[in-house]
């Protein structure tokens, strides 16, 4: 039977471990963030934790398969990863987030079921996967003409549209957009764009530039 000591311990070093992971998604702004990672590895830790409980207090009375809870949570975390998913035109947001979910459940039944080595290494992992990666992925990006834009605007009506509209007269895709509201009135619109060719990058930036209301045009590629 674990000891009180045990079982603080490993919730403990849950909310440590998912927090490492959770703060880099909260950095970059995706719907689930820190205290939502924190929870799912919580959650799963105290899982595998009950599971164990279960299996020592009933071993003498019952054949009980510890890490039969465990799996159900592995199936069962696929509804809170859904909801971080969005569907934009033809692009998927959101799978990267939910990956992570994923990720930290498993990571908390490791935790839960006292393989701390593994549990450690796999954080490890995830995190570089998902910082240092990024730029790796960025830097694919950009050679298929991809274009990431920050553009500080007047927030008025319509202005996104007026923006939208430019880039699609140039033939590009919005593969993403994100939207930030500013003091006194502005907003900044970042935006992913496929370009049909690198060769209208210049023409669409100074485009948007002489746009109405549009106060700065930053390319972040």
């Amino acid at each position: 039977m674990l000891s009180v000591q045990q079982i603080a311990f490993r919730l403990i070093l849950s909310v440590a471990l998912s927090g490492i992971i959770g703060v880099e998604r909260e950095i970059i702004k995706r719907p689930a963030g820190l205290r939502t990672h924190i929870l799912v590895c919580v959650g799963s830790t105290l899982v595998m934790l009950t599971s164990i409980h279960i299996f020592y207090t009933f071993k003498p009375l019952t054949t009980l398969q510890p890490d039969r809870l465990g799996a159900q949570v592995i199936s069962g975390i696929g509804f809170l990863g859904a909801g971080t998913i969005i569907r934009q035109g033809d692009t998927v947001r959101g799978l990267t987030t939910a990956a992570s979910l994923w990720a930290v459940a498993c990571i908390g039944i490791a935790i839960g079921a006292g393989f701390y080595i593994g549990a450690v290494i796999a954080v490890l992992l995830v995190f570089i996967t998902l910082s240092s990666f990024a730029i790796i992925e960025k830097g694919i990006k950009n050679k298929r003409n991809y274009l990431n834009l920050k553009i500080t605007s007047i927030n008025k009506p319509g202005q996104l549209g007026k923006v939208c509209r430019i880039v699609g007269d140039l033939g590009g895709n919005i593969m993403n957009i994100e939207l930030e509201h500013e003091e006194d009135q502005m907003e900044i619109i970042n935006l992913i764009i496929m370009l049909p060719n690198i060769s209208v990058k210049k023409e669409l930036i100074d485009k948007l530039k002489d746009e109405d209301g549009v106060i700065e045009v930053l390319n972040r590629s």
